[in-house]
């Protein structure tokens, strides 16, 4: 089905065909429509207008009032008047908001549009450390990348996923010759047993982070060890075959851990999008050989270094890119280059994406920079999404209370707790008879919706307080309130019998009713803007605000007992509508809508 224009497009057409029959000149003019208190919509741009043709706003809003052809059958503009110094006030009949919204639920994608020229978009999100477990810190990444997969890919674009784990470099030479060291904990590792054997993945991950934190503890304090620890990474970058197997089996028990997380989180992670550091390692050397050949990077004390006019250190001297060490070994910038030059030659990327921790800035400016004057990357076709840092109730970086770092199995475990009493307090309250798998199953949908949405609603360059009281609440913009507000639509629906939501246009709306189809109306544009601009706290807001308007909605105006049949059927049509808008935004947002709560 063909995309359904809103009811702004439409309006927003009638008003310039309308000025430029008033005015020829103007016929390329924005008329600047948005919506309004005053009325549905007001247009602003007469005022500009007039300023740069140097007449009068009001006699140029009255011209355009008097070119409006009227529309006896099927109004779609049910009123104008100018007011103040020549705006527009418009008023939408009725019946142009119901068959719009009923041409909307006609179409499976409710009205959305494909993209016009959709491209092919490589994200770079969730980034998880091989051998260390997921903290507080990836919730972010990981949600808010999902997130925009799912809103472009809704669009049409083509989006390929990729995970830049970190499964390279020293740590993982210091945690092999640890283990060689160590036979007794190697040991005890293969003993222990294997994933298909029945362990889980969090115990395979706690046994590799202890492993690593002994290792590190050794490689800060003897120096000896951490020259062997050095030369152990030599032999993994050389393809050594013992030290490769110990390290593809640190590999594999990692991923175990970090499927099991992304499960926990209600996130799909494939193993073909899990590209980590290790897969660009053999085009390292062609890297380095490219840019100092092309004059792009130079030796500086022995490294291979970039350097940018506008990045100084403290002292005012330049502060580079460093793409190769003195002693020849490669830091991430090296990797990420390698990346790009992937991503863009095999994977044919029109958009390269990085949602990535803002304190890394200055890092991906830099790494863009390079390689736009290597001529791997086209200006602009490359962008960091920068998301803020989860904070705890004192202001500052979530911690636990002994000042460690918040591990994320432990945050959602605690939110699909919380959740879970809710959900068997409020199913008490209500009479609802649950079974105890149902409340886990909800519970676990709530929880997790509440841990998402709560960072989907900010705006992602923000900080924000986690805070699972606010974020379990049935009140306030939480996903709880959103869900409830689905389940409740669901109930009515149910209860109907043999009413059926059906659209009437020859009925006149009440206020509420009005207010929230005005508001079904937006959902394609919000989309497209979401879309855009990579900006999901966007839709997370429309989604909040058509749960109020539903609120509203459902406090004025009886559904079931509205008394004519024809009323009660289009007041079903705006609940059925409303719910399936909510359904499918929460599912753009990676968040479940129990039909029962």
């Amino acid at each position: 089905m063909a995309s359904v224009p809103s009811l702004a497009a439409t309006v927003r057409q009638r008003v310039v065909e309308a000025l430029s029959a008033a005015l020829p000149e103007a016929a390329s003019a924005d008329p600047l429509l948005r919506r309004s208190d005053r009325a549905d919509f007001q247009a602003n741009g007469m005022l500009a207008l007039a300023k740069k043709l140097k007449g009068n706003p009001r006699e140029l809003a009255a011209k355009v009032v008097e070119r409006l052809p009227e529309e006896k059958e099927n109004p779609v503009i049910a009123g104008i008047e100018v007011s103040g110094p020549g705006f527009l006030n418009i008023t939408v009949a009725d019946g142009a908001i119901t068959r719009t919204l009923a041409a909307r639920a006609a179409d499976e994608r409710l009205g959305v549009p494909h993209a016009e020229r959709p491209g092919t978009t490589v994200i770079d999100y969730s980034q998880p450390n091989v051998a260390k477990e997921m903290h507080v810190g990836h919730l972010r990444s990981t949600v808010i990348g999902d997130a925009i997969v799912r809103i472009l890919e809704h669009r049409g674009e083509k989006v390929i996923r990729r995970h830049h784990i970190g499964d390279w470099g020293t740590q993982f030479g210091m945690l092999i010759q640890y283990l060689i060291e160590h036979p007794h904990e190697l040991d005890h590792a293969e003993d222990a047993p294997s994933a298909a054997g029945g362990e889980s993945g969090e115990a395979a991950m706690s046994r590799l982070n202890r492993l690593y934190k002994q290792s590190r503890a050794l490689f800060d304090s003897d120096e000896e060890f951490k020259r062997r620890a050095r030369d152990r990474v030599v032999l993994l970058q050389s393809g050594d075959e013992r030290t490769r197997e110990m390290w593809r089996r640190i590999v594999d028990e990692s991923m175990i851990y970090f499927h099991a997380v992304y499960d926990q989180l209600d996130v799909e992670v494939r193993d073909e999008d899990v590209v980590g550091e290790s897969a660009y390692n053999d085009d390292l050397q062609q890297v380095v050989k490219d840019l100092e050949s092309s004059g792009v990077a130079v030796r500086s004390e022995g490294a291979l270094c970039v350097f940018f006019d506008d990045v100084k250190g403290p002292d005012g001297k330049p502060v580079p890119l460093i793409v190769q060490k003195s002693n020849g070994g490669f830091g991430y910038a090296a990797t990420d280059l390698a990346a790009i030059r992937d991503r863009v030659g095999k994977l044919g990327a029109d958009t390269l994406l990085y949602v990535v921790d803002a304190r890394q800035a200055l890092h991906f400016k830099m790494v863009f920079e390079t390689a736009r004057r290597a001529g791997w990357l086209s200006e602009g076709a490359a962008r960091q999404l920068a998301f803020g840092t989860v904070l705890g109730k004192d202001g500052k970086p979530f911690k636990t209370r002994e000042g460690e770092t918040v591990r994320l199995v432990d945050l959602l475990g605690e939110a699909v707790e919380r959740a879970t009493a809710v959900v068997r307090e409020k199913a008490e309250q209500g009479g609802l008879e649950l079974t105890e798998e149902e409340i886990a199953e909800r519970g676990a949908q709530v929880g997790i919706g509440a841990v998402k949405y709560a960072d989907l609603s900010t705006s992602m360059s923000r900080d924000y307080v986690f805070d699972l009281d606010r974020m379990v609440s049935l009140n306030g913009d939480t996903s709880v309130y959103l869900q409830y507000a689905y389940a409740r639509i669901q109930s009515i629906l149910r209860k109907a019998g043999d009413a059926r939501p059906v659209a009437h246009p020859e009925l006149t709306l009440a206020p509420a009713e009005r207010a929230l189809g005005l508001h079904l109306d937006e959902f394609a544009e919000t989309l497209a803007g979401v879309a855009e601009t990579y900006e999901p706290h966007k839709l997370a807001a429309y989604l909040y605000q058509l749960a109020s308007h539903y609120t509203t909605f459902y406090d004025q105006c009886p559904v079931l007992k509205a008394g004519d049949e024809a009323t009660v059927e289009n007041r079903l049509f705006l609940c059925d509508l409303t719910a399936r808008t909510l359904h499918q935004g929460m599912a753009l947002l990676g968040i479940r809508t129990p039909e029962r709560l």
